[in-house]
């Protein structure tokens, strides 16, 4: 039976949920309680010279840091580490092991920085330090590469090797791959050890599925209390510990991480939630990067099936997947939106004999249309206009067509949509597909609607403009297209339909759509006839 050591990551890894602010008070409760359950390894926190010191915080810029957060407590058998980022605290901060709290330093890089970050623990292990090298993203990993890093990693000797599961992506058969071949090329002093993430709701099978292995070195496993910790969470220490007592004879205290978990972490985990969810999922689902994930899902106009399809474009840059690229992102987006070519030339035709002399009302969902209904209402009784509502449906409002270029927006109105099909027929951009095998009335190709050049390429509001100038159409009146207030999820009639935009992207939306309305002046006559911000922004210009 191996020697296995459990290290809590707490600290440092459940500080990503609340910025490493956990308080003086918690810090210290959270430590005596892992001491007081015999947790061999406490991770106190990051070192980080970016940041200033701070009593209340598990964030340090140097070693003498912690000795003042930790001063005076007893650590009894337990060994405390620090983790280095590697490039973001200089050998400056780092004092001689024998005069600060810390026993090791777990140092983070990712592999193209290897032989840089091992000569960093080199001059770490020189001031004392237990070494504990960690293979960030260890699944980004070739034989090859890995052959590599396990070679300087038996000229370094330190501590432990671990792999590290950034994203959550192991599964079984890949953990226990990088598990046999680190266990049998690694000198059999280095600890192997294993830092799990929940994307797959896998840590905690993951951990117990490695230490079911036959080894004769020691091993060494990660976890935080409730699973706190980066992304969808590490795996539970309270789990852990509880299967470390009853199939390996262990006597960890369940007892005080219990109580920790109810005192100090669960009223952050009420405000900040963390763990398994769909978005960790779906990164974790795709292999890649969090924020390719976070950067589609703030569209709020794609569907899930969409954000997998432009995710799956990701694999051809394979090199990109796990390295967020902002630029490659937004141009993925871009072909996407791009990729479905439709000749709409016979639907502009027929749209433009049906709108041919009729007065035309385009309905946004800016809560004007509630406010201001009964001026609407009057409009239309007195005008008699053809009415297009944009990714959007009034119960009370009536209207003869709906523009949809919204993915997102038609799976929240299939329902409305559905009662209302034989009422209203839809004009949709080519990036929509249906739900079924009827087709839409009117497919317009969206990539002669798009703006490149703007922050939201593909605003709704004016590629429905662009296409009321495509059929010809000499003058619209807008009513509930109010602009953005900057308010989450407040400018929109359907609040859970809104948008999350903070107050300086809502004013340069603003002033971009007043601009485009402005510009299409020569072309189209626009009247307001409820109150916009956008009104405002065209004086600007």
């Amino acid at each position: 039976m191996p020697e296995i050591n459990l290290l809590d990551c707490t600290l440092r890894d459940g500080g990503y949920v609340n910025d490493w602010k956990f308080g003086h008070n918690n810090i210290v409760s959270i430590f005596e309680r892992l001491v007081s359950a015999k947790v061999e390894f406490i991770e106190l926190g990051f070192l980080d010279e970016r940041c200033k010191f701070d009593m209340n915080r598990s964030i340090a810029p140097d070693t003498e840091s912690f000795n003042k957060i930790y001063a005076g407590l007893d650590k009894k058998r337990s060994q405390l580490v620090g983790m280095i980022d590697y490039g973001t605290c200089n050998i400056e901060n780092i004092q001689p092991c024998n005069t600060t709290i810390l026993d090791g330093i777990r140092v983070i890089f990712k592999k193209h920085m290897r032989r840089q970050a091992i000569d960093f623990c080199e001059q770490l292990k020189k001031l004392g330090y237990k070494i504990f090298v960690q293979l960030v993203s260890i699944t980004s990993y070739n034989d090859e590469e890995l052959t590599n890093l396990i070679e300087m990693a038996n000229d370094l000797k330190p501590y432990a090797v671990s792999m590290v599961d950034t994203y959550g992506l192991l599964q079984q058969e890949n953990l226990m791959h990088y598990f046999n071949e680190l266990n049998d090329r690694l000198d059999k002093e280095i600890s192997l050890g294993y830092h799990s993430h929940n994307n797959f709701q896998r840590a905690f099978a993951n951990c117990t599925e490695m230490l079911s292995q036959q080894t004769d070195r020691s091993l060494l496993v990660d976890a935080s209390i409730y699973g706190m910790g980066k992304s969808a969470g590490n795996c539970p220490i309270e789990l852990l510990t509880m299967y470390l007592n009853d199939h390996f004879d262990k006597r960890y205290d369940l007892a005080q991480i219990l109580e920790a978990l109810d005192s100090n972490i669960m009223n952050i985990y009420k405000v900040k939630p963390w763990g398994y969810n769909m978005f960790f999922y779906i990164a974790a689902l795709n292999n890649c990067h969090p924020s390719y994930v976070t950067y589609l899902m703030e569209k709020r106009k794609l569907s899930v099936k969409q954000i997998n399809e432009i995710l799956e474009m990701l694999k051809k840059h394979e090199d990109k997947q796990l390295l967020y690229d902002k630029e490659l992102i937004e141009k993925l987006y871009l072909d996407y939106q791009k990729q479905i070519d439709v000749d709409d030339a016979k639907d502009i035709k027929k749209l433009s004999g049906i709108f041919a002399g009729r007065n035309v009302l385009l309905l946004g969902p800016g809560k004007s249309i509630e406010q201001e209904k009964s001026n609407i209402k009057n409009y239309i009784e007195m005008y008699n206009p053809l009415i297009i509502s944009i990714n959007y449906i009034s119960d009370e409002l009536p209207a003869n067509f709906i523009f949809l270029s919204n993915a997102k927006r038609y799976v929240q109105l299939a329902s409305s949509l559905l009662k209302k099909r034989s009422q209203i027929q839809v004009i949709s951009t080519s990036n929509i597909t249906t739900m079924d095998e009827q087709k839409f009335e009117y497919s317009l190709d969206i990539s002669s609607l798009l703006d490149e050049e703007a922050e939201i390429i593909d605003n709704s509001f004016v590629m429905l403009l662009k296409v009321m100038i495509k059929i010809g159409i000499k003058k619209v009146s807008l009513a509930g297209f109010d602009g953005y207030i900057g308010e989450k999820f407040k400018d929109h009639v359907n609040e859970s339909m809104g948008y999350d935009f903070s107050k300086a992207q809502a004013e340069r939306l603003n002033k971009y759509v007043g601009k485009v309305l402005s510009s299409m002046k020569p072309y189209l006559e626009i009247k307001f006839i409820t109150n916009s911000l956008y009104l405002e922004e065209m004086k600007m210009v």
